[in-house]
């Protein structure tokens, strides 16, 4: 009985712990302030390819809308999801064509490595473009 006891004040005492461990589960301050990516768009047209920089935590660098695409990038920020994930296989797409523009996204968001590669080939990828606008510049469908 003394054991399941122990078990049991095993369990509470962790319990009363949950707030300080779901946060050691959260990006640490130091991996959000280490927030920085590259992204480089091209054939998107009307001066809007280029590479740009971007630092948010605080928000940094030569992209031309940097608190937007701050908040772009934490609207789509989801514990355990991979934030620039790509469309996964299978997925039935809608054969809509968005045009020739592409991106590439590298760098560091909530401290995992990123190296996303974005198009407007299909209405998935199309959909997939927008939710990161003005990370990625508004090209209307």
């Amino acid at each position: 009985m003394r054991g399941a006891f122990g078990a049991v004040a095993a369990v509470l005492g962790s319990a009363a712990a949950l707030p300080a461990s779901a946060a050691a589960l959260s990006p640490s301050a130091s991996a959000v302030a280490d927030d920085h990516l590259t992204v480089t768009v091209r054939h998107a047209g009307s001066g809007r390819d280029g590479t740009y920089e971007l630092s948010c935590h605080p928000g940094a660098g030569s992209h031309p809308d940097v608190g937007g695409a701050c908040q772009a990038l934490d609207r789509n920020t989801r514990w355990g999801r991979d934030t620039f994930a790509p469309v996964a296989p299978g997925t039935v797409c809608t054969m809509l064509y968005g045009g020739p523009a592409t991106a590439h996204v590298t760098g560091t968001w909530a401290g995992r490595p990123v190296d996303a590669a974005y198009d407007r080939s299909n209405g998935c990828e199309i959909g997939r473009w927008d939710r990161m606008v003005p990370l990625l510049p508004d090209l209307g469908t």
